[in-house]
């Protein structure tokens, strides 16, 4: 049976694994896992609305309207006369239980578009601009003359909430784009700071030993002995009430940072055991190579691959931590945009009960962490690419 020109060329173009480099054979491993290259594209998304947010954002995240608070999600229709469009919301107060409901006015109807100007913003803080995403248009219809000829009525300004407004009239989706730059940028920083203090740490511990290696490990234990959560409630509650967000956005950053080089130290010290006794290793150092230099040149490249995952796998609990804290009225306050200052709005269950929409932010905090889960998971599966699929 001879072969077809499209499986001769993807035989000639697939190398067998004994000519492939470590990362490629990681790569390709990796692309076979399919759930974590979704989670890969899904966080590489999230990402990049969460850079450009002045873009993707319909407004400004401070933007209210305070005739529109607590209104639901509105879902954008489609028609060929109008192209996508919204109704209008009108507001009903109930004069016994002061509750606030919405229903659609079906004669007045708001124009919805891609690409629309609407609030002013420098995107990245350089570029002036006032186009956004998607939003209304400025031609958008006024509400109907039924409405308007009620009494107390007054002419709203067009408003359009995908994911629905807070108590204040504020978009829920704009605030989720903009928290999401703070949330998600929390767990990167922090990844820094944890990746050099484990590998720093845990290098010496691994490749010193002795006593070295029993005083670091004991203080390792006594750092995760502590309960995480009455300590990030003690640090972050000694950070004076004065200071400006940028301070206390990098103060919680260090402290969950502080906390989360345990895990990686030890990671790395475990490898480095086993290969300190390596022959290279003993060659390098009789050709006169410093300890600095085994450990970094010699030792670290080859499990590089295991510390990525570890990494990886750190991020989704920096970014837990957070949201923990700023929830809990300890970490990053308004007016700063993150998940977690937005869930502080679900304290009161009758809250929620009546306005679920204020929960979505949790929503994205499941799919991050679940994304970032995945993503590790097929790391660490690709971590190891000579072993047997």
């Amino acid at each position: 049976m001879t072969k077809s020109p499209t499986m001769q060329s993807t035989a000639k173009t697939e190398l067998p694994p004994e000519k492939l480099s470590q990362w490629q054979l990681i790569r390709r491993r990796f692309a076979r896992h399919r759930l974590a290259v979704g989670a890969f594209f899904m966080l590489s998304v999230m990402y990049i609305v969460a850079i450009f947010a002045e873009f993707f954002a319909p407004y400004n995240p401070q933007w209210r309207v305070l005739d529109r608070a607590y209104c639901p999600p509105q879902i954008p229709r489609y028609s060929l006369a109008d192209g996508f469009y919204v109704y209008q919301m009108r507001r009903y107060v109930d004069p016994v239980t002061f509750r606030k409901s919405y229903i659609e006015d079906k004669s007045s109807v708001i124009n919805l578009s891609f690409f629309v100007k609407g609030t002013p913003y420098k995107l990245l803080g350089l570029i002036p601009s006032s186009r956004h995403f998607f939003g209304v248009k400025n031609d958008v219809a006024l509400p109907s003359k039924e409405y308007l000829s009620e009494p107390g009525n007054q002419i709203p300004p067009p408003t359009f909430y995908m994911l629905g407004a807070d108590k204040y009239g504020r978009d829920i989706l704009t605030r989720v784009l903009y928290g999401a730059r703070i949330s998600l940028s929390v767990g990167v920083v922090a990844i820094v700071v944890t990746f050099a203090l484990g590998i720093t740490i845990g290098g010496i511990s691994g490749y010193l030993g002795g006593a070295a290696d029993n005083f670091i490990q004991r203080s390792i234990e006594i750092i995760n002995s502590i309960p995480k959560l009455p300590l990030w409630l003690a640090l972050g509650a000694i950070m004076p009430d004065d200071w400006s967000s940028l301070r206390i956005y990098f103060s919680i950053t260090i402290v969950l940072s502080l906390l989360g080089w345990t895990r990686l130290a030890r990671v790395v010290r475990g490898k480095l055991l086993s290969l300190r006794e390596e022959d290279y290793v003993t060659a390098a150092y009789l050709l006169g190579a410093s300890h600095k230099r085994i450990i970094f040149r010699h030792l670290l490249p080859g499990f590089t691959s295991h510390i990525i995952v570890s990494l990886t796998m750190t991020v989704p609990w920096m970014i837990l931590g957070e949201t923990t804290l700023s929830f809990l009225g300890v970490g990053l306050r308004p007016p700063v945009v993150s998940w977690g200052v937005m869930l502080q709005d679900c304290m009161n269950m009758t809250t929620v009960a009546n306005y679920p929409w204020l929960l979505l932010p949790a929503v994205f905090i499941v799919l991050t962490v679940l994304c970032f889960n995945f993503f590790g998971d097929g790391m660490r599966d690709a971590a190891d690419p000579y072993s047997a699929r």
